[in-house]
């Protein structure tokens, strides 16, 4: 059987998904709050920046992949109109149902989808735009999610990923030590659970850097892919069009 990385620790590829549901069904009550805390609300600048840089126009087909509780899907469905459509989609079932309420609570209803970003259920040529905030580390075959991303838009349509990255060398020490001492307590005493955040930190270590994500978003079918860093590389958001 193959293996794959579930943070440092080596796991078969068949048991990754389950593992990551596990945490992300442990965080989903409190991951507004936890974002909120461990971002120092940065967070929400990195994702009105991803907003910016989508450019949604009244009409656009928009797919959220791994939205879960919703904060883009939120800012992109008064942008598309009532001639436009966002559909909201995790392949967690708990984050889901979080952002599928605060949705309905913000007055907004589009269509909600539990889905594989590996296995999409829609047809090629679909989308103006997908997007996909802090899921892509989480996905055990990237090359195949983004391929799949790539089937599903339009010609000229575009990928936003945002994701945590290699952060800048002058910031590694501070930034490590805070991933791995603070956040876990952090976790344990806002959420009560350490080993997920402890897996959080884990899989931003071993997930693709800046320039590795590039070139595997361009082996995926991408015409172009460029990146912009935020907060000194703790975060990038990689744009790409499909040709």
């Amino acid at each position: 059987m193959s293996s794959t990385h579930f943070g440092f620790e080596s796991v078969d590829e068949q048991d990754k998904a389950r593992r990551v549901r596990g945490v992300f069904d442990s965080v989903a009550p409190k991951y507004d709050v936890m974002n909120d805390l461990m971002s120092m609300g940065l967070h929400r600048a990195w994702k009105a920046y991803t907003v910016l840089v989508a450019n949604v126009k009244e009409g656009y087909q928009v797919l959220d992949i791994a939205g879960g509780t919703g904060d883009l899907a939120l800012a992109f469905a008064p942008k598309v109109g009532a001639s436009g459509r966002v559909v909201h989609t995790d392949i967690n079932e708990a984050m889901l149902r979080e952002g599928r309420n605060r949705l309905l609570d913000a007055g907004v209803s589009l269509p909600t989808l539990v889905c594989d970003a590996e296995h999409l259920p829609f047809p090629e040529a679909s989308f103006d735009l997908v997007t996909v905030a802090f899921g892509l580390r989480n996905m055990t075959h990237k090359e195949v999610a983004l391929r799949e991303m790539n089937r599903v838009l339009k010609p000229g349509g575009k990928l936003l990923v945002l994701e945590f990255s290699k952060v800048a060398k002058p910031l590694e020490k501070i930034y490590d030590w805070y991933s791995f001492k603070v956040l876990p307590k952090l976790g344990k005493l806002v959420a009560n659970d350490d080993s997920s955040y402890q897996y959080l930190a884990e899989s931003i270590r071993m997930h693709p850097g800046q320039d590795e994500l590039k070139a595997l978003m361009r082996n995926s079918g991408f015409g172009h892919v460029d990146y912009h860093n935020m907060t000194g590389g703790v975060v990038a958001l990689h744009v790409g069009i499909k040709c």
